[in-house]
């Protein structure tokens, strides 16, 4: 008797799953019922059986891996993981239990479901023994059926994206030729084939197994919920996005610089663009513009570049409460996260779904379309400028990013304030209010309405928030941060005692940084005034100059020390000997001496001149 045997006793087939000395541990695969140990005499009496007869008094045949469909081979591998930690642990009766119990917890079925599985599979020993059934009126499929289906999947249906033709001849190959490479006299024909084919085609199925997943979201995959409506119900949402524009700049000397970025928030429920940042640096650089630029009155800020506008054309002054990104770093960094503090929630949304910020991806088309027509051979990027022989628009290149920002500036408010919204879900109260189809009239009524989700901050707390943090260490010679010493009045106790402490700090001037104490910043100013003022890339460069030189002298320094060390052993050894000292009458002696080494220093200053 071994482990596995299938042994026959009357009308029951039983399987042994352990030995264990006289005892052994066994399963009934007709009733499927839980394993029990029995005394190895019991089993004296019975018959070796085979899997064939087992098959045939149950009435269930394990079928191939191969011929089972997709639907099947997900809920086979499905209930396995659910039973695959318990296997180990079968002859266990408490310890069984006890992963039967969290397996129906951690999946979420009943206990009795998992020992359904768990008998099933003993039962056959068989995975596919798991799969679930064909409906019972499903035609079961031919042996030439299951061999097209067998050579649609191994060659059609993969990366390698081979042609009908080329599975037809591979099944060929495979299926229907003998050990010399004999083609048999009967096969199915490649119309037969085709026709399989055709009838079992599955749209998704080809698209995911030729082109990838990841093609398939992106290019493929039905549009049918509502977009920005399902997560944007009111005013409050902003999407986040940045794009290289498509024009060449030069600095005020006419030097090419490059392509500047443009980095945006629109609103997900009016389409209102929020907020924008131009600027060489992308990155979290161009994201701390962008939420300054948010919170900035806009027409203060258009003022600047000598434009006027009314405050109703772009009233924004105050940040969405949800900003809604793609998996770029800048937004998954730490930095931007730290946004949450002021009560933004961040929503990073899934890579290859464009589709769920379609308004900001929509609002660079129609910023770059806006002015690219009017600044033809100015610099601006034609759709062949990749091509082989193409005209190198670098050439073209004259306008400054002073130039380039004023323009970008009126096509924004463009699309703020005088662009049509034509596809804007209006709703009753929006038609009764006669709302204008312009994405400023839009934002205005919708901030007036329950449900808008702003919230208003300052420039020095918003700043503070988005600024990198570290550790800084208090000590007795002021608050250690990025190895810079810092101090504050008010904190002797801390610097006596010690420990750490969370700091924002600038990377860009290193004259202060602020210690974050349960949602407070309190500035401490930079002990060392050489450097005030400087960014810390130059500081940390200094202070590597600084060790740099002096690790050059160490090796001179050594040697210095050797040579005093040498000259004091000389002295003190052509000294000849003393004898004992006298210690009486010392004072007499010190006046003594003082008399015999004065020196009238005046009057050798006089001679030398």
């Amino acid at each position: 008797m071994k482990k596995y045997d299938l042994l026959r006793s009357g009308n029951s087939i039983i399987r042994v799953l352990e030995v264990q000395g006289d005892r052994v541990l066994v399963i009934d695969c007709i009733k499927r019922t839980m394993p029990v140990w029995v005394d190895a005499t019991e089993l004296e009496s019975c018959s070796k059986c085979t899997s064939v007869e087992l098959f045939e008094v149950t009435g269930v045949t394990p079928s191939d891996v191969d011929a089972l469909d997709a639907d099947q081979r997900k809920v086979m591998y499905e209930r396995y993981t659910m039973i695959a930690p318990i296997l180990s642990f079968v002859a266990d009766d408490r310890m069984r239990s006890r992963l039967i119990c969290s397996a129906a917890e951690e999946h979420e079925v009943s206990k009795q479901t998992i020992r359904s599985y768990l008998c099933l599979y003993l039962a056959y020993m068989d995975v596919t023994a798991l799969a679930p059934r064909r409906r019972e009126d499903d035609r079961s499929l031919t042996q030439d059926e299951k061999n097209m289906r067998w050579a649609l999947n191994k060659f059609f249906y993969t990366t390698k994206k081979q042609s009908l033709m080329t599975a037809y001849t591979m099944m060929l190959k495979e299926k229907y030729c003998n050990a010399l490479g004999v083609l048999a006299e009967e096969y199915p024909s490649y119309y037969q084939f085709r026709y399989f084919y055709r009838k079992t085609k599955n749209m998704q199925n080809f698209y995911i197994s030729r082109d990838g997943l990841k093609n398939y979201q992106r290019n493929n995959r039905p549009l049918t919920g509502e977009g920005v409506q399902e997560f944007a119900p009111a005013v409050g949402t902003g999407m986040l996005d940045a794009t290289v524009c498509d024009i060449y700049l030069v600095n005020d000397t006419g030097s090419l610089v490059g392509r500047p970025i443009l980095t945006a928030c629109v609103d997900a429920y009016s389409g209102l663009c929020c907020g924008y940042s131009l600027s060489w640096e992308g990155g979290v650089y161009s994201l701390r513009g962008l939420m300054l630029n948010i919170i900035a009155d806009k027409v203060g800020w258009c003022e600047k570049f000598g434009i006027s506008i009314q405050k109703e054309d772009w009233d924004c002054d105050m940040l969405p409460a949800m900003f809604v990104t793609d998996m770029g770093s800048e937004y998954t960094s730490g930095n931007f996260e730290q946004i949450a503090e002021l009560g933004v929630k961040v929503v990073n949304l899934p890579s290859y779904r464009p589709e769920l910020k379609g308004l900001v991806e929509k609002f660079f088309d129609l910023i770059q379309d806006s002015y690219k027509k009017y600044l033809k051979g100015k610099g601006v990027i034609e759709p062949d400028y990749q091509e082989r022989g193409a005209h190198d628009y670098r050439k073209d290149a004259c306008l400054t990013m002073a130039d380039f920002e004023k323009i970008v500036l009126h096509c924004i408010i463009y699309y703020n304030s005088q662009r049509i919204v034509e596809s804007f879900p209006y709703t009753e109260n929006m038609i009764a209010a006669q709302v204008k189809p312009y994405a400023s009239q839009i934002w205005n009524w919708g901030k007036s309405q329950i449900g808008a989700n702003l919230i208003g901050i300052g420039k020095i707390e918003l700043m503070l928030t988005l600024l990198p943090r570290t550790m800084g260490k208090f000590s007795r010679s002021g608050l250690k941060v990025n190895k810079l010493r810092y101090h504050c009045e008010g904190y002797t106790e801390q610097y006596l005692s010690g420990g750490n402490v969370t700091v924002a700090y600038n990377p860009e001037n290193v004259t202060s940084v602020w210690v974050l104490e349960d949602g407070t910043y309190t500035e401490f100013s930079i002990i060392e005034s050489r450097f005030e003022g400087k960014d810390l890339t130059a500081v940390q460069e200094l202070q590597t100059s600084q060790r740099d030189i002096a690790k050059g002298a160490a090796r001179d320094n050594l040697q210095a020390q050797i040579n005093l060390a040498q000259h004091i052993e000389a002295i003190v050894g052509s000294g000849t000997g003393r004898g004992d000292v006298h210690m009486k009458n010392i004072r007499s002696t010190r006046r003594r001496e003082q008399t015999k080494n004065h020196r009238d220093y005046m009057k050798e200053g006089m001679s030398h001149e």
